[in-house]
């Protein structure tokens, strides 16, 4: 067979993968991304035509320790041989485990665990925990939040997805989120006052409220809104205030947990623990794992009052081992310092291209959570939608895989989440590429 017939081979198979996509696969989203992903290891894809291809994504944002990591490879090997699945009502070593050792890594208070699969699925729990443990129902969320896709964390997600389906679950209401790059509550300075914003915030909830509020659900640092950390201060204030009013503080650490930020969970930056802490993504570092964390005050109301969460995967077995070697490896090649390490030259590189850039408008996040912000021009802080999808579509080509945040006005903010476990040479090779995709973008503009 010739090259020139191979190639042909190769286009015809490819053309026939898209038209049977297009056939057959639901479109849940954005439009995927133009490559059939064939392999993954480390730190890369490789997609068919055997192109390597950097991720900057960790798969969804849950790949902390690369793709294909030999210890998941075999603790999911030897679980699926020897215990994968049981019936829910049924406990076994590993699922005990993993809940002695999360509570190990966590404030003493934080002592009992409910094993679960994804993010949407904890979140949906620790809802249900905090409305029957208080005998409330209503819930607040930042008005950029993602919690998931089902109907209690839909009915807290406020970035996208509601249009169209008729009414959320009622006593769902929003906070400002904190964005101090585009917030309008400024001092005479001209700096960034969270403090009145977050007042201002809870005095329209307490306004809207029936007098049932149960939790604040949040993120450390919202991601699909666009990289938005919280302000040093602003989570003991937040938790204060939902103290004074009888409510319980949920923090979703989906993508902050696990060392990602440079500290095992966000929240320890602050000191302040919730009453409910949610973990998914990053727990199963790829693989569908999820965790609700909580104390044993609140479990204990919420059992004596019949708390029901049976669902077919509940305390698996094999989410349980992925969970335990997850925790093994962060612990024994000790990432959280790494992040924290690669997460200053991260900083370093991305507010350089600030600097070098007029379209740069923000840098934020931490660790290796980070995000930039393109803009028009610093000057009018105008979003750049269309750059942020070119400068997207020239980083893959240049085999680098980056993530804009799919939402009207906010499709120029770049989120940057590579593996823990990537090297120092891949960080700034993505780094690099993300620059002279840029510069060629800007270049082609001209």
């Amino acid at each position: 067979m010739t090259a020139e017939s191979t190639r042909t081979t190769a286009r015809t198979g490819t053309d026939a993968f898209w038209q049977d996509a297009d056939r057959h696969v639901v479109r849940y989203g954005a439009a995927f991304t133009p490559r059939i992903i064939e392999k993954a290891t480390g730190s890369y894809l490789y997609d068919s035509s055997g192109a390597a291809i950097l991720d900057f994504t960790s798969g969804q944002m849950s790949a902390v320790l690369g793709h294909a990591h030999p210890d998941i490879v075999r603790a999911v090997s030897r679980s699926v041989a020897e215990l994968d699945h049981l019936f829910s009502g049924m406990l076994s070593r590993p699922v005990v485990d993993v809940a002695k050792r999360l509570a190990a890594t966590l404030p003493e208070d934080l002592s009992k665990s409910l094993l679960l699969t994804t993010g949407a699925e904890a979140n949906e729990a620790a809802l249900k925990m905090a409305k029957l443990s208080t005998g409330k129902h209503e819930i607040v969320s930042f008005d950029r939040s993602w919690h998931g896709m089902t109907s209690g964390a839909a009915a807290a997600t406020f970035s996208a997805g509601r249009r169209g389906y008729g009414p959320a679950q009622p006593g769902n209401f929003t906070l400002p989120t904190p964005n101090s790059y585009r917030s309008p509550f400024r001092r005479p300075d001209g700096s960034y006052d969270w403090e009145a914003e977050l007042d201002y915030g809870f005095a329209l909830v307490d306004q809207q409220s029936t007098g049932t509020l149960a939790a604040c659900l949040i993120e450390p640092i919202l991601s699909s809104g666009g990289i938005i950390e919280l302000p040093v201060g602003y989570l003991g204030r937040l938790k204060a205030m939902c103290a004074e009013r009888g409510m319980l503080l949920i923090l979703d650490e989906a993508q902050t947990g696990l060392g990602r930020t440079g500290h095992m969970y966000a929240f320890e930056r602050d000191g302040v623990a919730p009453d409910i802490l949610t973990l998914s993504k990053t727990l199963g570092a790829g693989l569908p794992v999820a965790a609700v964390v909580t104390s044993d005050r609140i479990e204990q109301a919420c059992h004596e009052r019949g708390f029901l969460f049976f669902t077919t995967h509940v305390s698996d077995p094999l989410a349980a081992t992925v969970a335990l070697t997850v925790l093994d490896v962060i612990d024994r090649d000790d990432l959280v310092a790494r992040a924290a390490t690669l997460g200053k030259q991260l900083t370093e590189r991305l507010h350089a291209l600030r600097e070098a850039h007029d379209v740069v408008g923000d840098v934020r996040g931490r660790g290796l959570l980070q995000g930039i912000e393109l803009v028009q021009d610093k000057a009018s802080k105008t979003p750049a939608d269309q750059l942020g999808q070119d400068v997207t579509a020239a980083c893959l080509e240049r085999g680098l895989h980056l993530n804009i945040v799919q939402l009207p006005g906010m499709g120029g903010i770049f989120r940057i989440a590579p593996p823990l476990t990537a090297t120092e040479d891949e960080l700034h090779e993505g780094l690099d590429i993300l620059e002279a995709s840029l510069d060629a973008t800007l270049a082609g503009r001209t």
